[in-house]
Formats: structure tokens, C-alpha cells, sequence
């Protein structure tokens, strides 16, 4: 092999290398071409249905013990005097405290009544109503948001793990990447790659990334921790009586820290877990440790471009304010949005309150939304990448009529 060969033509060319393409999805020139913005975009998906009464408390309001006599018994971080954060989520208080963590309460997508997580989900990462014609929309809102913006050719969003993420599903350009099931590389295969990219430092540094990861997706006690046995080691480490996050959540981070770090503006990817119909107090808290693990490995990976961060999490709808005889909770409403980074101002828990009263829920069972999920999340793009409002509404999120600004960024 010449020392001249063409670096893509090597990987086009299906060498058996023992290695999932997969490990390799930025290894092209196109990757790395120029953002028309400077902030970067994280939107996480919370399949499952997040219980945003639980992960954030009313705890000033003292309905919410009478209807969840169990999961409101244990006290979490004040966040004020109102509101409290699930404890599970405790080690994120120095970035609520720092003003770089903050939440939105009581919103939902216009989806109502069914309740069914396929159908939910399918709305949320669309970005329409319930009364949008089905089949007239086949593309998430990210992906229209990247199909009006100068340059969407150079491929500044990436799609991150092995389920699909239709909120970037479209005509637009994506990456995607997602950890394989069986990704390792011979080391005869990963000195000829060292050598190959040798002197082109930023395919090096990929290919390190890619290697990296895949050693970490593949260790010999892989399986032990998919059955809940520990996990690789992590940037940032959990006390030790905190459930341990899933394996992936640490190659998530850094992979995509990796990319935002360069050219990459938009990252897109989901965590599941969230369907806490039974045994919600221990259910809940493996899930919760996945959010936060998440944020803080993007917060040491991120550096200083953490500053130019929005972190949203959204799910496809809250559960029943009333906790059930399993000590869980159902499919509800209303919900809660999680937001983070150094370009969100957080340190506050927005949206409009409606209360706990049994007079006040919606459909006498769940809470109240009094927000739409669509307009934090096209505020955000508004106020991050300067979209304007009128393609907002009309476009990325058809049909929105955007509230008051609510100063989330």
C-alpha cells in the first residue's frame, strides 16, 4: 500500500479491518466543514414519558404529598423555596448554582388524551399539532431547521445512537453515529489506521476517537454491566451509593463533546427508562443518573465551548399527578423540560404554575400543561442561531404561535 492512497478511497473500500463502518462515521472532509452559527445544540429525547413532577418538585405546594404519599416522602435540594430537585440529581446543584442548569414546568406537545408513547413521541420530535394532516410532514424539526440554513450541505448535526432519531429525519444532511454491538479492531488493523492518518492531524485525532470508543463499547465484562454490574470508568465519577448509568452514556458524551468541540453544531440523541408505571422510587433513579451523568461529561468535555451551550431534554408527556397502587405513576400531560449550559440562563424553574388542586388538573388526573414545548424549544433556536420567528412558526414548528419570550437563553 502506497503511502499516497486516499485516505476516504481506504475506508470506501471495505477493508476488513474487524471494525463496524459505524466507528468511523467522521472520517470524511465534509464533517468538518464551517458552522453559519457559533452555539451548539443538544436535544435529548426522554422516551418513556419523564415524570417532571418527581425529577422537579412542588414541593411548596402541599397537595403533592397527599397525591404521592411514597414518591414525595424523601427531601431533595431546595431550589428555591418552592421547588426541589430529585436527589438522584443532586450532583448537577453546582450548575443550578452557577446559573448553567434550569427547568421548564407544566408544558407538553399539543398531544392529548390518547397517551400513547409511539404516537407522543412521533408529535414530539415532528414538531406538529394533533390536527396536522398525517403524511404532510415526514421530517423532524430539526431537520427543517437545518433545511433553511446557509451551508446545511456541510453537515453540522449529528445523530447519536442506535435507534432512530426522526427529530433530524429528512432531506437535509445528517451524521449519524452510533456505538456497535461489535466494534473491535485487530491491533494489526489499528497500527496500519495510526500509520495511514499519521500525518493528517485532525483524521488522526477522529480515528483515535473512534478506536477509543469502541474499546470502551467492547470490554470483556460488557454483558456483567448490561446486567447492571459496574460501568467503564467516567470523566466524572458518582458517589458511591448512586446507581451506576448505562455504559453507553460516557461514549454519548464524549463523542459528542468530540464533535461539538469542532464544527458540529446540532447533536441530537434520546435516553430511555423513563416509564415508571411500578416502583417509581427505585425505577426512576437509573434513568435520572443516565440525564446526569450525560450533562456533566458534556460540561468536562465541552471546556469552554460549554459557554456556548444549550442543553434541552423534552419528553413526550408528563404522568398522573396521583401515584398508583404500584407506587408508580401513569400516562399523563403536562411535564417538565430539563435545560443546561453556559448559553441557557438557568438557576430558575420557569412556566406558568397551575397548581395541585384537584379543580386544576387536566382531565381531573393529570397536571395542568400551561406551555408548549415547541415554543421553548423554537425560543431557544431563536435566541441561539437567529432564526426567525415567522420560519419558526410557520416552518419548523408549523402551526406554533410562539408565547411571550421566557427568557430561557
Amino acid at each position: 500500500m502506497t503511502q499516497g492512497m486516499d485516505r476516504r478511497g481506504f475506508l470506501r473500500g471495505g477493508l476488513a479491518l474487524g471494525c463496524s463502518a459505524a466507528a468511523f462515521p467522521l472520517l470524511s472532509h465534509a464533517t468538518f466543514a464551517s458552522a453559519p452559527f457559533d452555539h451548539r445544540l443538544v436535544v435529548v429525547i426522554l422516551r418513556g414519558a419523564m415524570d417532571g413532577l418527581d425529577v422537579v418538585r412542588p414541593a411548596g405546594d402541599p397537595r403533592l404529598r397527599r397525591w404521592r404519599p411514597d414518591l414525595a416522602a424523601t427531601e431533595g435540594p431546595a431550589l428555591d423555596g418552592f421547588w426541589q430537585l430529585h436527589p438522584q440529581l443532586s450532583g448537577l446543584m453546582p450548575l443550578w448554582q452557577a446559573g448553567e442548569l434550569g427547568a421548564v414546568q407544566a408544558v407538553s406537545t399539543p398531544y392529548r388524551d390518547k397517551r400513547s408513547h409511539f404516537d407522543g413521541q412521533d408529535l414530539l420530535e415532528a414538531g406538529t399539532a394533533m390536527d396536522t394532516p398525517a403524511g404532510l410532514y415526514r421530517d423532524g424539526w430539526l431537520n427543517r431547521l437545518l433545511q433553511g440554513v446557509p451551508g446545511a450541505e456541510a453537515k453540522t448535526a449529528f445523530a447519536i445512537g442506535r435507534e432512530a432519531l426522526p427529530i433530524l429525519g429528512g432531506p437535509a444532511p445528517v451524521q449519524r453515529w452510533a456505538p456497535d454491538t461489535d466494534m473491535r479492531v485487530s491491533p494489526q488493523a489499528r497500527r496500519l489506521l495510526e500509520q495511514l492518518y499519521e500525518a493528517d492531524a485532525p483524521f488522526h485525532a477522529a480515528a483515535s476517537t473512534a478506536l477509543e470508543l469502541t474499546e470502551m463499547m467492547t470490554e470483556p465484562d460488557d454483558a456483567a454491566m448490561m446486567a447492571g454490574g459496574d460501568a467503564p470508568a467516567m470523566a466524572v465519577p458518582l458517589p458511591p451509593e448512586a446507581p451506576k448509568p448505562g455504559p453507553e452514556v460516557a461514549a454519548f458524551a464524549r463523542f459528542a463533546a468530540e464533535r461539538l468541540r469542532e464544527d458540529t453544531r446540532i447533536v441530537a440523541l434520546s435516553l430511555g427508562g423513563w416509564d415508571t408505571h411500578a416502583g417509581q422510587a427505585g425505577s426512576i433513579r437509573r434513568p435520572l443518573a443516565n440525564l446526569q451523568q450525560l450533562i456533566l461529561e458534556l460540561r468536562a468535555g465541552l471546556g469552554p465551548v460549554w459557554g456556548k451551550t444549550a442543553f434541552v431534554a423534552m419528553t413526550e408527556f408528563g404522568r398522573t399527578v396521583r401515584q398508583n397502587g404500584s407506587a408508580g405513576t401513569d400516562h399523563g400531560t403536562g411535564g417538565a423540560m430539563i435545560t443546561a449550559g453556559g448559553a441557557i440562563r438557568g438557576g430558575k424553574v420557569l412556566g406558568r404554575w397551575p397548581g395541585l388542586a384537584a379543580g386544576d388538573l387536566y382531565a381531573g388526573r393529570d397536571l395542568m400543561p400551561t406551555g408548549d414545548v415547541r415554543a421553548v424549544a423554537a425560543w431557544v433556536l431563536h435566541a441561539l442561531m437567529g432564526v426567525d420567528k415567522a420560519r419558526l412558526e410557520q416552518t419548523v414548528f408549523p402551526g406554533l404561535r410562539m408565547e411571550p419570550n421566557p427568557g430561557i437563553v
